[in-house]
């Protein structure tokens, strides 16, 4: 595979605006936590495409894992966190979207990553901000085959129709996710990877990578042409992991 055709050389190129969306509990927010932190790096190594770096937060409904609550450290790392108007600092779960997001919608000089709801109704959000993508986003549907209402391809493939129909926005790609947190093997990705290319297959959309922890992706060999994205777990040592 040519260096032109990563997954983070996609995500360079591509359109600047990347939505994030998925099933409840599908991994979305880790994902789009590691994918910011992923472009971050590149701008730092000195990558003149990466101008300015953004993620947002859009996540108000069962927001367990929120990527505001790392404000703070992204944006140590250059990345501007863009959420609720108490900048992720309100304990409650009811939320609402500070104005501000558009700033980074709308500067054709940010790539912003836009870590949405689960479902339809959670990606119903992007409603408010749809008018300002124009062609220039890319929607990217995070598949996790572990989760009970994604558990067969036809089911997943109804969920990205409901977004479609709600949002009126078209997925453009797939990221495999099925994971067992901290127990999950090289099998598991691999059925993963093979459960993603058959949701691909029913609804003609590529694989663009599947996802593991770092440790993993260093012993991991990939096969049939499967590209592994390493995330981290910043997420759940601030909730499920953390020691109380």
């Amino acid at each position: 595979m040519s260096r032109s055709d990563t997954f983070l050389e996609k995500m360079v190129n591509g359109p600047r605006i990347i939505i994030v969306t998925g099933h409840f509990g599908s991994g979305k927010t880790e994902f789009s936590v590691s994918l910011a932190y992923a472009l971050g790096e590149l701008r730092r190594a000195g990558d003149e495409r990466l101008k300015e770096l953004a993620l947002c937060d859009l996540d108000i409904e069962n927001p367990y894992f929120r990527s505001r609550e790392l404000t703070g450290p992204l944006e140590e790392e250059g990345i501007k966190v863009y959420s609720d108007p108490f900048h992720g600092k309100n304990g409650s779960e009811l939320q609402t979207i500070d104005a501000s997001i558009l700033a980074p919608v709308e500067n054709p000089e940010c790539r912003a990553i836009l870590d949405t709801g689960g479902n339809n109704t959670g990606a119903m959000i992007l409603n408010q901000f749809r008018r300002h993508f124009s062609e220039d986003y890319r929607m990217l549907y995070v598949v996790n085959q572990n989760r009970p209402g994604t558990d067969t391809p036809e089911k997943v493939l109804f969920e990205i129709r409901e977004i479609e129909r709600t949002t009126n926005l078209t997925v453009t790609g797939l990221i495999s996710n099925s994971h067992f947190i901290w127990e999950t093997t090289e099998a598991d990705v691999l059925s993963g990877y093979a459960f993603s290319k058959k949701v691909g297959e029913l609804c003609s959309l590529p694989v663009l990578a599947a996802c593991c922890s770092r440790k993993l992706a260093q012993e991991m060999k990939p096969q049939d042409g499967m590209e592994i994205f390493p995330v981290g777990m910043y997420m759940r040592q601030g909730y499920l992991d953390k020691k109380v």
